[in-house]
């Protein structure tokens, strides 16, 4: 009976608290200066029997878009914002928490007599108009109901008319007769509907092509579109024409002359005189240089004119983003004069302003996990970034750290590390052959040696060396390759304690961690995302590597472990393995502030040859702030597996394993100011490939589904520009680690149970969005 009354009372707390925001929010007239109104937005109404339903709502749609200014922003039927702003009430200082309330925060409300009802009228009208809706007609009234105004246009379109046809220019320019054979790709279609904004687009194309053809001097502006609408029935024919007062240079197709490189120009002194003794000449390029930058030829591979070429927009724009790619410019400009010498030519300049060649970084990170270890890093970077005198970046660095968990089953194993990294990157791929790329980025060659040394206090400590070799390279925007030819591990254990020895004999999986590791081979990383295009609805981010450690020595020496034949270098045996993992990720834009974001991760490690698992780094994990966040990282499988109870009072689990398959999904949306909101839904689980004594249910089978796992939560994400913090509460739903039949645990869920919180209520804090 006291249960049902608790609930009661949470009940009629939440209507309290409900019915309280509703009466602030309708608060908000009684703040109105005296005689104004408070303009809640405006719709319009298209009265057309023609047009299609759905056509009708998305022209309507655009057309509210159009109307300023625009209302209080609203949430559920409430302003906040504005809300906000009226309660603050008038700050007597321009500083503290009532200022920052009301002018940060808060949003002034937006009054009626600033709404100029015959402008947003003859806004859209133009609009409807551009689209082939002539002679349309638009009235505005308004509507008021207790202190707020609704603004109503209603909009009586005529039929919309048809581009009949598309004549291009006839005349005898040269430049006419490249954009008649270029009509194929035109924006202007026969049958499709006259809109104002596709002609400003076909000027705009047939531009590019002209830039494409040497015409430096030309631009959409010389291009005249003249619309006869007076023949046929709601038809118009277009007519591109060159413009009679078109500049001789702009009818001119123009060729590269001489090519000037300055790597040293000055934004202040920019009229420093240079003896002849600092000007170089290489191949076609002059270079005039006080203090011999760079070696010539970094210049003869980013800048992609040549003497005698054809002017084109493509070979200006990749050398200029080359240059500001190769990282070296803190300034790039570029300028095209006409040649004193040969008509019809260009003289093009570059003016490059160098960042400091040598610099040091430091960076202090703060982390915590939802292992319960918290912890501190600090980096200490220094860098050259003109190393060989050919644009290279070497950087040496030296990292420390330590993590902590002040409580727990781990609490006094505190984890340290300690080491360093050197790498040089060359702005070139080096190559026993030539590689010539035209990629606006600079493809990189990488080498780097790094060393840590980690200590697990109380158990045990292991060094790690690491060294690779090979190519970063972005073919555009959208798509980035990774390949290292030589990518070398090794991990040797040292000081294990007596105790951890101990703990091995009840739990063997523990002794993979302290195992002589040695893995060497290629890897292949290849990416595609177009997330950066903000006006699409969809969008998508994929991730797919490829680890191949082994192979080729394996099959040369003929290892097989299960024959006994394995293969040792340095007195440890070589991994041999092949291992995919792929990175799916969808974004779905439900509005300007709100989208659902999508994940799905898929991995596989098939260990044969000289191995019989694969090494305890290169197994797949699942749990945590970046993954099932109901679970806490390493503690979830594999499969349906159990962790002993004895093995748990002395470690945090550390589970690992050959497969993977995880999803994730949550909506974000914008709450005010710097605050976002989301809610999520994860789900996946790892698995082993074969069957462990050691780890009952672990293995993968046909039944692999019954042991996913489930978690959901909400969060808070606060953007602060540099950073966005990110806090998710999240709970179990599924735990694959219970009996079948008894693994939805959503029915046990009580909140009202502090030992229930305590084991279920997982707190995540971190840096950046999960995916």
């Amino acid at each position: 009976m006291s249960k049902r009354l608790n609930h009661r009372n949470i009940y009629l707390k939440y209507i309290a608290l409900l019915s309280l925001f509703f009466v602030l929010g309708c608060s908000n007239t009684k703040y109105l200066p005296d005689g104004e109104l408070l303009y809640t937005g405006g719709s319009v109404t298209i009265k057309d029997s023609i047009m299609k339903k759905k056509d009708r709502k998305a022209l309507e749609t655009e057309l509210e878009g159009l109307l300023r200014p625009k209302p209080n922003k609203q949430i559920f039927g409430l302003r906040p914002k504005l809300l906000i702003y009226n309660l603050a009430g008038q700050p007597k200082k321009d500083k503290g928490t009532r200022y920052w309330l009301r002018n940060k925060v808060g949003e002034p409300p937006v009054l009626f007599s600033k709404v100029d009802l015959d402008y947003n009228a003859s806004v859209l009208r133009n609009f409807t108009e551009n689209r082939g809706y002539f002679k349309t007609r638009v009235s505005a009234d308004s509507t008021v109901r207790n202190k707020r105004v609704t603004a109503e246009y209603i909009v009586t379109p005529r039929k919309q008319y048809i581009i009949k046809s598309v004549t291009f220019p006839d005349d005898s320019l040269k430049m006419s007769k490249i954009i008649a054979r270029s009509h194929k790709r035109s924006l202007l279609k026969v049958g499709k509907p006259y809109d104002l904004d596709v002609i400003k687009a076909e000027r705009e194309r047939i531009d590019a092509r002209l830039k494409e053809k040497g015409y430096f001097y030309f631009n959409p502006d010389y291009i005249l579109a003249q619309v006869d609408s007076s023949k046929g029935d709601h038809e118009v024919r277009i007519r591109l024409v060159i413009k009679d007062d078109t500049p001789v240079k702009a009818l001119t197709s123009y060729k590269i002359d001489k090519i000037f490189v300055y790597p040293n120009y000055s934004l202040t002194n920019d009229s420093a005189v240079y003896r002849k003794r600092n000007i170089t000449q290489y191949k076609d390029l002059t270079i005039i240089d006080t203090t011999e930058t760079f070696k010539p030829r970094i210049y003869d591979r980013t800048i992609y004119f040549k003497k005698g070429d054809v002017y084109n927009r493509k070979d200006h724009n990749l050398t200029l983003n080359r240059f500001v790619n190769l990282g070296t410019f803190s300034f790039v400009k570029n300028e095209f004069k006409p040649s004193d010498s040969i008509p019809n030519t260009l003289d093009s300049y570059y003016y490059l302003t160098l960042l400091p060649k040598k610099f040091i970084r430091v960076e202090v990170i703060g982390k915590t996990n939802s292992a319960s270890y918290t912890g501190t890093e600090l980096n200490l970077n220094w860098n050259n970034r003109n190393f060989l005198k050919g644009a290279e970046l070497f950087t040496a660095s030296v990292f420390g750290g330590a993590d902590f968990q002040l409580g727990g089953v781990n609490r006094g194993k505190n984890i340290y590390k300690l080491g360093g990294e050197v790498s040089l990157t060359w702005p070139r791929f080096i190559t026993p052959f030539h590689i010539e790329g035209n990629s606006e980025y600079v493809p990189r060659t990488k080498a780097t040696l790094r060393y840590e040394y980690q200590k697990r206090t109380q158990l045990y400590a292991l060094n790690s060396f690491n060294t690779s070799f090979g190519y970063m390279w972005k073919e555009n925007i959208r798509k980035e390759h990774q390949l290292n030819v030589i990518d070398v591990t090794y991990v040797s254990p040292n000081h294990v304690t007596p105790e951890y020895m101990a703990d091995i004999d009840e739990d063997p999986a523990l002794g993979k961690v302290i195992e002589k590791q040695l893995v060497f081979g290629p890897t292949y990383n290849y990416t595609y995302t177009n997330t950066m295009q903000k006006r699409k609805k969809n969008t998508i981010y994929f991730n797919g590597e490829l680890d191949l450690a082994g192979n080729l020595t394996g099959a040369i020496t003929g290892a097989n472990i299960k024959k006994n034949d394995t293969i040792k270098i340095f007195d440890v045996p070589f991994s041999q393995y092949v291992k995919i993992r792929s990175d799916f990720r969808h974004y779905l834009k439900l509005g300007k502030e709100s989208e659902l974001a999508s994940r799905l991760i898929v991995g596989a490690g098939f260990a044969y040859g000289n191995s019989r698992t694969l090494p305890a780094s290169k197994q797949f994990v699942v749990g945590g702030t970046n993954s099932i966040r109901a679970f806490r990282a390493r503690t979830l499988g594999p499969g349906s597996y159990v962790i002993p109870t004895n093995t748990s009072d002395n470690y945090t689990p550390d589970q690992s394993a050959d497969l993977k398959l995880e999803f994730n999904t949550e909506y974000r949306a914008k709450l005010f100011s710097i605050v976002r909101a989301a809610v999520f839904l994860d789900a996946g689980n790892i698995w082993l490939l074969h069957a462990d004594p050691n780890k009952p249910g672990a293995e993968i089978s046909k039944d692999f589904m019954k042991e996913i796992a489930v978690g959901a939560g909400a969060g808070l994400r606060f953007d602060l520009s540099f950073l966005i913090l990110r806090t998710d509460l999240a709970i179990p739903l599924r735990n694959p680690a219970l009996p079948d039949g008894q693994r939805w645990v959503i029915d046990d869920i009580n909140f009202g149970s502090s030992s229930w919180r305590k084991d279920n209520l997982i707190l995540n804090i971190a840096i950046g969005y999960p995916f």
